[in-house]
């Protein structure tokens, strides 16, 4: 099973995850990031090239299914105007064993949060607005990956 869902609706976590389950393996891991609404923020701004970006989020996700022996992969991710508490991503994995549903979902999100391409603006209570810039953090974890 294979998921790969770029939208602007909410998605049920519930429903995921019980596909993943569906599979019969032994271990189920997920993510799922929240808006957060620190220092005034009121909404979190996504945009993307849908063609670019379902093609990379694909390309991802099919590189998990060959470097782990998975039953499924769900990732989900919004885009639009999402104000603080709203879920932007999902990420889901199932496989017979722990290890390998652990190991990419931590893959796959650590992708997605360096290297998809998404452009996200915050705007703030006061009328500011800024774009978001990559965190050092976090493509430091993308590229341990890659070795």
């Amino acid at each position: 099973m294979k998921r790969v869902a770029i939208q602007a609706a909410d998605f049920d976590v519930a429903a995921e995850l019980a596909a993943l389950e569906a599979l019969g393996g032994g271990g189920v891991a997920s993510f799922i990031g929240v808006v957060r609404g620190e220092g005034g923020l009121i909404a979190l701004e996504l945009e993307h090239y849908p063609a670019m970006t379902q093609v990379q989020v694909d390309r991802i996700v099919e590189e998990a299914l060959a470097r782990w022996p998975l039953l499924g992969v769900s990732v989900i991710h919004r885009f639009g105007r999402l104000v603080p508490g709203a879920r932007i991503v999902f990420v889901g994995t199932a496989s017979r064993h722990r290890t390998a549903a652990l190991e990419s979902c931590a893959f796959l999100i650590d992708w997605m949060k360096s290297e998809a391409p998404f452009w996200k603006k915050e705007h703030f209570g006061d009328g500011a607005t800024q774009w978001v810039e990559a965190r050092a953090e976090d493509e430091l974890k993308a590229k341990g990956w890659k070795s």
